[in-house]
């Protein structure tokens, strides 16, 4: 087995084409978080019941798992930098008409638009940066897309801030007699356009080049990646790892005995125990779940700031050691750090108080616990589950199978992520307190299924990969 180590690859070119694809993280980050804050404006605007802003704020996520899916098996057939030109595209027309529209129903569609985007994004953007990493920094490489997609969740909870302060609130008028809380939408479009001019300047994944038979225009990709020594001999691994007799399909899922192969289960498993521990709670709610904790609306964009902040800086530690010390260990650390983080918050929730419109209200004390919980319940996510999992489904899957595995995988990430976002308003309304106690058993679960079922990939080139 070739590897393509650090020392003898075009560290500048890679690092380049890093930069560019991870674009895509720091677009699902911020279409993401951009939501958080715009809520009083999207009830006043279309005169929204609780479920009605639940489903409009939820309707990205129906985008997105239609998006994961489509993207995953569109990279198969088109390549994953046209894919992610498209999800670019998307992510244009959506922000525009998410900014403007004055029906509902537009707006909907708009954001199931830039959903799609966000879904695409997220399953080729680490599995693009797998391709072209040398395996030994891959982790490294591809845990930068999760610090962009915290990034641009803290960028948009600055940018939102900053908006709703300038206007006096976010339902007040702005530029151009718009809405602040529209201008929180329209701002999406910006680093939307960098990312669709951006990847014209890259190249196609040297895989999806070989599963198309494009050999010459593979070597030529993996000369300039890795030296011509080095492509000669992982050309050959590369070719080795397709099927000789059919392009990869999604039928190749099914394992030679009948059912799903095990590895990707242990994908699915990654993908929506990531999403039941109830990150996304804080990341779209975020603004309404500190009101609802006794916090005002700009203390608690304050918060979302802090939060994204500290995001960040875990998603770093994770740079440091996801190379050195593996996935598995990190995602163990993981789920034992959020366990008893979400456990906390249930206490602080549990022992608060309810004022005479049956608002939660939490003492000095209880409200610092809370504050304090939830932060390193962010720190213990962005250390291990947050880039964990989208560096492993980058990673995982042999060659033949990543495309269609990817969008098995993106859309059952997805479509928990909606289902999180959808039920948190009604489970919230019944007990703060109980809905975590369901995020933290999540929690508890998720730790014994990655000692039982989760493999090392660490270090492993992609022409490795088994199952």
């Amino acid at each position: 087995m070739t590897e393509a180590s650090p020392a003898r690859a075009n560290m500048g070119f890679i690092g380049a084409i890093v930069a560019v694809a991870t674009i895509g993280g720091l677009l699902f980050g911020y279409d993401s978080g951009a939501v958080n804050g715009t809520q009083e404006g999207l009830k006043q605007a279309f005169q929204l019941s609780e479920g009605g802003l639940g489903f409009t704020v939820g309707s990205l996520l129906i985008g997105c798992f239609i998006g994961a899916f489509l993207a995953g098996r569109l990279a198969d057939l088109m390549g994953r930098r046209n894919v992610m030109m498209l999800a670019a595209l998307l992510f244009l027309v959506g922000a525009l008409i998410q900014g403007f529209a004055h029906e509902q129903a537009i707006f909907v569609v708009a954001r199931i638009l830039g959903g799609m985007a966000v879904g695409a994004a997220s399953v080729l953007s680490p599995a693009y940066i797998s391709e072209v990493a040398p395996a030994s920094i891959r982790g490294r490489m591809t845990t930068v897309q999760q610090i962009m997609i915290i990034t641009g969740l803290t960028a948009a909870f600055v940018v939102n801030y900053f908006l709703a302060a300038a206007a006096g609130e976010s339902t007040a008028s702005f530029w151009g007699g718009i809405e602040a809380w529209r201008w929180m939408y329209l701002m999406q479009a910006i680093p939307a356009a960098v990312f669709l001019v951006a990847l014209l300047f890259i190249p196609e994944s040297p895989r999806y080049l070989v599963s198309k038979g494009r050999d010459e225009k593979a070597r030529d990709v993996l000369t300039a990646l890795f030296g011509a020594d080095v492509a000669r001999a992982k050309l050959e691994e590369i070719r080795a790892s397709f099927s000789a007799d059919h392009r990869p399909r999604l039928s190749d899922l099914k394992a030679p005995g009948g059912g799903i192969r095990p590895i990707v289960w242990a994908g699915l498993l990654l993908a929506v125990f990531q999403q039941l521990v109830g990150i996304n709670v804080i990341f779209y709610y975020g603004a309404t779940l500190w009101q609802l904790a006794g916090f005002t609306e700009d203390q608690s964009l304050q918060i979302n700031i802090v939060s994204g902040a500290v995001s960040i800086a875990a998603c770093f530690v994770t740079v440091a050691l996801v190379d050195k010390i593996g996935r598995k260990p990190l995602l163990l650390i993981g789920s034992a750090g959020m366990a008893v983080t979400l456990f906390a918050l249930v206490y602080a929730f549990a022992n608060g108080t309810l004022d005479a419109e049956g608002n939660l209200q939490l003492s000095s004390s209880l409200g610092t616990l809370a504050l304090v919980a939830a932060n390193l319940y962010v720190i213990f996510f962005n250390v291990s589950w947050g880039p964990i999992m989208w560096v492993m489904l980058g990673e995982m899957f042999p060659n033949q199978i990543r495309g269609s595995a990817l969008a098995v995988c993106g859309f059952a990430q997805w479509f928990s992520n909606y289902l999180i976002a959808q039920t948190f308003p009604i489970m919230a309304g019944w007990s703060l307190a109980g809905s975590y106690t369901f995020y933290a058993v999540s929690a508890v679960i998720s730790f014994f299924l990655v000692q039982k079922f989760i493999h090392e990939t660490k270090g492993k080139e992609l022409e490795q990969m088994e199952g």
